[in-house]
C-alpha cells in the first residue's frame, strides 16, 4: 500500500513528524487533535503519521481531514471525494474536497488544534496549500491552534519562478499570493500566511515543527527520503518539475500532456504540430537543463509535439518553459485545432486562475512573443524574495 514502503536507511532529513515522534509527542499532548493528511503524511521510515499519532496520543486524535485526491491520493484531479472511515486508524475522515473545501464549525467542534502533515510539490496551483490556508482560517474562526509538521519542498527552496497572483484571480488553484513556484516549505508558507495576514482570521497560535538536515539547495533526491505519490499524476519525485513546465498547458483543450499515462506531464502535443521543428525551436530557447525529443502521440492520434527530459539539478526557469510551450504549441497547431480556439469559457477561466492573471491569455490571443512575459516577472519575484525572507526556517 502507498505510504508503507520504508525510506532508504541513508535518509539525510528528519521530518517534522520524525522530530515529534522522537520527542514523545510532548507538543501535542493534552490537546484534542484533528489531523489534515493523506497517504503522503509519512515519517522518515514510511510509516503513516496518522498511525503514529493514534499510537502516541490515543483517543486525543479525534478526526482526520482529507484534501483533493482523497486520503489515499488516488482520486483524479477535480473529482469530488466523500467522507469515509479510515481503514488504518478507524477514525472518521472528513473530506475537504466534497461538499466543502474548508472545515466547518461543526467539523472543528471539540478540537483544540488541527495538525497538518501533507507533502506539497511547490506549485501555487497544486491545491494542498489552498487546503492548508483555508484550514488555518477555519482555526482562526474557531479559536483553535494550527500545527504544521514540516517536510521538504521537493524542488528545493531556491527555485522562485513565474508570475504573481493578481487579487481578482484568487481561487482554489491560487489561494495565496505567491509566485507560481514559491520555493517554500509548507511550514514556511504557513508562517508567511500568518505574518502577512493573507487569511481573514488567524489561528489562536501557529506552531511549525521544523525539519532537521534540510537546506534550501536540497531537492528531494538529495534528501534520500522515500517518495509517496502525492496524486495520480505525481508518481515520482521528479514529477513536480514536469508539472511546473506543462501543467498550465493542460488547462486547455486540444492538447496532450501525458496525464493519466505512465509519463504524466512529460510530453506536450497538439494536432498539426511538426514535432521536429518544435523540438529544435525549444532547444534554441532552452539549450541547457532540459532536452526536447520529437514526440508523436499514440494515445491521441494526430497529435504531435515534444517529449521533455528535465534535469532536476539544473536551473531552467520551468515556468518560462511552460509559457514557451503554451505559445509555441498554440501557434504551431493546425488552424481550427489550436488550443486557444477550442477552449470554452470554463476552461479559459480556469487557465487564467492558474496563471494568476489575464496577461498570458491576452498575449497568446494577440500573437505576442512569450519572452517579454518572463522578463515582466523580474520585479515581482525580487519583491517576493525580500518579503519571504523573515519567514524562512532553513538556509
Amino acid at each position: 500500500m502507498p505510504g508503507q514502503r520504508p525510506a532508504p536507511a541513508t535518509a539525510r532529513v528528519q521530518l517534522g513528524i520524525d522530530r515529534e515522534i522522537a520527542g514523545g509527542f510532548q507538543r501535542l499532548r493534552g490537546r484534542r487533535i484533528g489531523l489534515v493528511t493523506n497517504q503522503t503524511g509519512v515519517d522518515g521510515q514510511g510509516g503513516f503519521t496518522r498511525s503514529a499519532l493514534k499510537a502516541g496520543l490515543g483517543d486525543s486524535l479525534k478526526v482526520l481531514f482529507g484534501p483533493e485526491h482523497g486520503l489515499d491520493t488516488r482520486a483524479r484531479a477535480g473529482a469530488r471525494v466523500s467522507d469515509s472511515v479510515d481503514e488504518v486508524t478507524g477514525l472518521p475522515v472528513r473530506s475537504l474536497y466534497g461538499t466543502t473545501r474548508k472545515p466547518t464549525p461543526a467539523m472543528l467542534e471539540g478540537l483544540d488544534a488541527l495538525v497538518f502533515d501533507i507533502q506539497d510539490i511547490g506549485i501555487r496551483s497544486y491545491t494542498y496549500i489552498s487546503t492548508m490556508a483555508l484550514c488555518m482560517e477555519a482555526c482562526g474562526e474557531a479559536g483553535i491552534d494550527f500545527i504544521v509538521l514540516d517536510r521538504p519542498n521537493p524542488m528545493g527552496g531556491e527555485r522562485v519562478q513565474g508570475p504573481p497572483l493578481e487579487p481578482r484571480w484568487t481561487s482554489f488553484v491560487g489561494q495565496v499570493p505567491v509566485p507560481y513556484l514559491h520555493g517554500l516549505t509548507v511550514g514556511e508558507l504557513a508562517r508567511m500566511i500568518v505574518g502577512e495576514r493573507w487569511i481573514r482570521a488567524l489561528p489562536r497560535s501557529l506552531e511549525v515543527i521544523a525539519m532537521e538536515g534540510w537546506t534550501r539547495s536540497m531537492n528531494w533526491g538529495a534528501s534520500r527520503l522515500g517518495w509517496v505519490a502525492t496524486s495520480p499524476n505525481i508518481p515520482r519525485w521528479v514529477s513536480p518539475y514536469y508539472c511546473a513546465a506543462t501543467g498550465i498547458l493542460g488547462e486547455l483543450r486540444g492538447v496532450e500532456i501525458g496525464v493519466n499515462s505512465p509519463e504524466p506531464f512529460e510530453v506536450a502535443s497538439a494536432a498539426g504540430v511538426n514535432p521536429r521543428q518544435l523540438a529544435a525551436a525549444l532547444t534554441r530557447a532552452f539549450p541547457t537543463g532540459v532536452r526536447f525529443a520529437p514526440y508523436t502521440s499514440t494515445r491521441s492520434p494526430g497529435m504531435a509535439g515534444v517529449r521533455l527530459a528535465i534535469d532536476p539539478n539544473g536551473t531552467t526557469d520551468l515556468m518560462a518553459l511552460g509559457i514557451a510551450l503554451v505559445c509555441e504549441i498554440n501557434a504551431r497547431a493546425r488552424r481550427g485545432a489550436r488550443p486557444f480556439e477550442l477552449t470554452g469559457a470554463t476552461g479559459i477561466d480556469l487557465f487564467k486562475k492558474a496563471y494568476g492573471s489575464e496577461v498570458l491569455w491576452d498575449a497568446v490571443r494577440a500573437g505576442a512573443p512569450w519572452q517579454p512575459l518572463v522578463t515582466g516577472w523580474t520585479d515581482s519575484l525580487a519583491a517576493f524574495r525580500t518579503l519571504r525572507a523573515p519567514y524562512l526556517l532553513y538556509r
